[in-house]
């Protein structure tokens, strides 16, 4: 039995037929995406796969192969709805497209089984993600990682295992959840308490940003409560067609979550704090309210509304660059879902100005996405790098020594760019940058 269409329901509310008309006469969207300024394909523009996967759903369409590319070749960064005058919200209407793809099986093998075995059985599963961290952290520390490529491996195996393998985040020796404590108390009186979500990856291998940020916002005179058991909020899953394994973790999140009081939840992951401000949204329909997190449908609400970006929270609370000091040139990269999602792009740049002896040099087309996309530059290795091109040339222009952001994925993909196209400049996390800083001025 052939399966069903894409489901209407999916695109329910997302795209009328008069604002599908509206879109196809527009276009203000083509020149800020990546793909289409990289095909010049009508296709491949966000209205072009609006058509498409408006076309499959009325069953006017069949899902054929150049649909399937279509829809994994877009990166989901979002610039097209930070662009459109109409609100159309694309991000949703191909994260919808993607569940739908996924649901059928008909995703190339490799896709699937990065999703499957790499989003659904590890990194859903914490205690299984750490037993793999371990084991990748000792292939890289060992020297087994560098002794592989030097006897050409990689390159007997084929394909683009070796770049992938060497773009992977160096994993961390011990984990975020491991070494930190569930309560810090600052040094000065108490201005906020707040929450700190380690993450999935992020606590396994970004171990240091967790503990950079902890720091900041102890200098910001806050409360930090560190939940016990954490794990994935879901972001990954719901952007790669796993939107009912997305709602699933951010279930779980709440539930966590939801016994602590506290002012603000502080993200340092801007794909992460973009989910979670989306939980209000995600958990609108009756079926999810039955949940015991969800009996009250306010909850979701108001977990969003107190999530906030590192840059956003220091920014609004008043940040104190009285206290910060760092020498050298600096430039700053948007990645896409702080920027377009999240629309927080001048926050983190009065930042780092403010910090005392800093040569600010703004980044030409600095909301231009690098190519990471989540796992987009695992599954889409050739087409992430084209924009990553694009993107460390730009780079290059700044002359900068220092490259600030506010997303780990982000920071692997460019770090890899300095790497393959031997640029010198260093890839922080914001607040690693202000850590340091913290420390200069200290000193």
């Amino acid at each position: 039995m052939a399966e069903p269409p894409l489901q209407k329901s999916l695109l329910s509310g997302l795209i009328s037929d008069d604002l599908l008309l509206q879109c196809m006469h527009c276009g203000m969207c083509l020149p800020t995406c990546p793909t289409y300024n990289v095909t010049k394909l009508e296709s491949s523009s966000p209205r072009g796969r609006i058509r498409l996967i408006k076309s499959v759903s009325e069953g006017k369409l069949e899902i054929n192969d150049t649909y399937l590319n279509e829809i994994s070749f877009c990166l989901d960064c979002q610039a097209c709805e930070t662009a459109c005058p109409a609100g159309v919200k694309y991000g949703a209407i191909v994260e919808a497209a993607r569940e739908e793809v996924s649901r059928q099986n008909l995703e190339p093998l490799k896709v699937r089984t990065i999703r499957r075995f790499g989003l659904n059985f590890i990194v859903a599963n914490q205690p299984i993600l750490k037993i793999v961290a371990r084991l990748i952290y000792i292939y890289q520390a060992s020297g087994l990682q560098k002794f592989l490529h030097n006897i050409g491996m990689f390159k007997i195996m084929g394909g683009n295992l070796g770049a992938v393998d060497q773009m992977s985040p160096k994993f961390s020796k011990r984990f975020s959840s491991d070494m930190m404590s569930e309560i810090y108390t600052p040094a000065e009186p108490v201005r906020y308490r707040v929450l700190l979500p380690l993450g999935c990856l992020m606590d396994v291998a970004f171990a240091d940003i967790n503990s950079d940020t902890l720091d900041v916002l102890l200098q910001h005179g806050c409360e930090v409560i560190i939940p016990r058991n954490q794990g994935c909020c879901g972001s990954l899953h719901a952007h790669n067609g796993e939107q009912k394994k997305g709602k699933e973790l951010a279930l779980k999140t709440m539930e966590l979550f939801k016994n602590y009081e506290y002012d603000f939840l502080i993200s340092n992951s801007a794909g992460c704090g973009a989910y979670m401000k989306e939980y209000g949204h995600v958990f609108e329909d009756t079926e999810s309210q039955s949940h015991e997190v969800t009996s009250d449908e306010n909850f979701p609400v108001m977990f969003s509304s107190k999530v906030k970006d590192i840059s956003e929270f220091l920014y609004e609370t008043g940040f104190r660059a009285e206290n910060y000091t760092y020498e050298g040139r600096i430039t700053y990269h948007d990645a896409c879902h702080l920027a377009h999602t999240q629309k927080i792009t001048l926050a983190p740049r009065e930042i780092i100005k403010s910090v005392g002896g800093v040569n600010y040099t703004e980044l030409n087309e600095a909301s231009w996405c690098c190519g990471s996309a989540g796992i987009y530059n695992v599954a889409r290795y050739d087409d992430a790098l084209n924009f990553l091109v694009r993107k460390m040339g730009n780079l290059k222009a700044t002359g900068s020594e220092v490259v600030v952001m506010a997303n780990p994925g982000c920071m692997g993909q460019i770090q890899h760019g300095t790497d393959k196209y031997d640029h010198k400049m260093e890839v922080l996390h914001l607040a690693t940058f202000l850590n340091r800083a913290y420390k200069k001025k200290k000193n």
